[in-house]
């Protein structure tokens, strides 16, 4: 995303708004909240407040540019809308989120709204588990689940 996306979502190009789009585009995790963000801009001295980040996030979602979630047990969470659909599993211990998409899924939620009468507009999907990642709370200590 650039300066042509803030124009075409009808924002003004400013330096708060391009270099929080900036922040989102490049970094890891690709989930972030406000309060991440803010740290970033703090770590790289830009003079941006975390109201600021506040306002433009909100302006950002308004525009399309950004899809807000509310995960089991965190804070909202900002990605950019890059226009194609996934769905997200969540560690309830660490937070760690990962996307994915599986076709076999869709179809089955397609045929699930059918045959239940309705014709499917839009889904969100969020499985909750425990991850295998080493250093995640769930494990204890030796690599094993609690």
């Amino acid at each position: 995303m650039e300066t042509n996306d803030l124009r075409r979502a009808g924002l003004k190009v400013t330096l708060p708004r391009l270099k929080i789009l900036e922040i989102l585009g490049t970094a890891k995790p690709r989930h972030m909240s406000a309060e991440d963000i803010y740290k970033h801009l703090l770590e790289s001295h830009e003079d941006i407040g975390l109201a600021t980040v506040y306002r433009v996030l909100t302006q950002f979602e308004a525009a399309g540019l950004v899809t807000r979630h509310h995960f089991e047990g965190t804070t909202a969470v900002f990605e950019l809308n890059e226009g194609e659909h996934h769905d997200h599993i969540v560690c309830l211990d660490c937070g760690r989120v990962e996307e994915f998409m599986d076709t076999a899924i869709e179809t089955l939620q397609k045929e699930v709204a059918t045959k239940l009468g309705y014709q499917l507009v839009d889904h969100s999907m969020i499985l909750y588990g425990r991850c295998n990642r080493p250093g995640c709370p769930s494990h204890d200590g030796r690599g094993r689940m609690s």
